[in-house]
């Protein structure tokens, strides 16, 4: 039986986005809302498997509308670009599982919601460590600046620069984080 989800964004793109992805793969799209509280009150009619709520709405912020939740049956992500600490403690003390980080892709939200949804995750309802979320979101951030930074000094497109850090670090046997530090301090020797 396909998997009932509720997406909460203000952003009516990524909204549509998700809608695409998810449904691409199976899932069963029940309900949208631009707004925390109108997506509470969806979720508490339709009862969904899973709720993919954004931190940031009118009405209510995604950890409210998750606080409201807990205890449910309904599995929130949040959907962040956000990488602040008190965030991500906030989040797991409201009952958030996961975090799924702007922008996206399916490659990586599919795999990620599968391991969410399936039989063990959904009786231990774990969430993963919150250092180990921060980094990898502050990883994101220091590659995304490092990434612009080329495309302005060498008049790179996006997947030129992205090559440019990803090859640099397969080479020097390093993370791509490294490399993209070394960018931004004018470190950076290709």
């Amino acid at each position: 039986m396909a998997k009932r989800v509720v997406i909460a964004d203000d952003e009516s793109i990524i909204r549509l986005d998700l809608k695409e992805i998810l449904e691409g793969d199976g899932y069963l799209v029940v309900g949208e809302a631009a707004r925390g509280d109108d997506a509470l009150a969806m979720i508490h009619d339709l009862e969904p498997d899973l709720a993919l709520l954004d931190v940031k709405m009118p009405g209510m912020d995604g950890i409210e509308v998750a606080r409201e939740l807990k205890g449910t049956t309904t599995m929130v992500v949040l959907l962040t670009a956000f990488s602040q600490r008190s965030l991500i403690e906030s989040a797991r003390d409201a009952g958030v599982v996961a975090y799924l980080v702007k922008p996206f892709r399916s490659s990586e939200i599919l795999p990620k919601l599968a391991t969410l949804l399936s039989p063990a995750a959904i009786e231990h309802h774990e969430l993963p460590d919150a250092t180990h979320v921060d980094d990898k979101i502050e990883t994101r951030e220091i590659v995304q600046r490092a990434k612009e930074l080329l495309m302005e000094q060498r008049g790179l497109d996006e997947p030129s620069a992205f090559e440019v850090i990803q090859q640099s670090a397969m080479r020097g046997r390093t993370r791509m984080r490294d490399v993209a530090q070394k960018i931004l301090k004018g470190e950076f020797v290709d």
